[in-house]
């Protein structure tokens, strides 16, 4: 409501169920999709970009698209490169009871250096394209066969703290 009194143009309004703070990304994009279509609209992909993350770049944006379309892959993220201390080789998960550590890869032993380790990725939450049928049909953001666009970490910051925020200004005062 807010948008539509600032002037802004705002086609549609979520329905209060996919307005909490617990709502999946998922079912807001299915809804955002059928009311499109209830009104003649058809899309072949969808672009996610979550406001949390604002300093992507267009390049990045047309890139993931590009990348969509020639890959023949479901799905495209963005991501950015895992520092060497958090690959999943380096990781561990405790047993809840016993407090006995686990290795992420499922592997009984750490590889031991760190210019050994391969290189591992994370979802920077900046960029999601994905095609049209696998949000609907098959209910999936990421399907089955997902490619990475690796991002600038710079690019990619996901402001979800008072320190993110601070964060994110520097990184804007630095570019002008």
């Amino acid at each position: 409501m807010v948008g539509r009194e600032l002037g802004l143009d705002v086609p549609f309004i979520r329905p209060a169920e996919l307005s909490t703070d617990e709502t999946p990304t998922l079912p807001v994009l299915q809804h955002a999709i059928a009311w499109l279509e209830e009104r003649g609209d058809h899309y072949d992909a969808i672009c996610l970009l979550q406001p949390t993350s604002p300093l992507r770049k267009t390049a990045d944006i047309d890139a993931c698209v590009a990348l969509l379309e020639h890959s023949g892959a479901d799905a495209v993220v963005s991501v950015s490169l895992v520092p060497a201390e958090y690959n999943p080789h380096w990781v561990y998960f405790a047993d809840p009871a016993t407090r006995e550590l686990h290795l992420a890869t499922g592997q009984d032993t750490p590889i031991p250096r760190r210019q050994d380790l391969p290189p591992a990725y994370h979802r920077d939450g900046s960029i999601f394209v994905t095609r049209r049928n696998v949000l609907v049909e098959k209910g999936s953001l990421y399907g089955t066969r997902l490619v990475g666009y690796q991002s600038d970490a710079a690019d990619s910051l996901d402001i979800d703290t008072l320190e993110d925020w601070s964060r994110a200004e520097g990184v804007v005062r630095s570019r002008t």
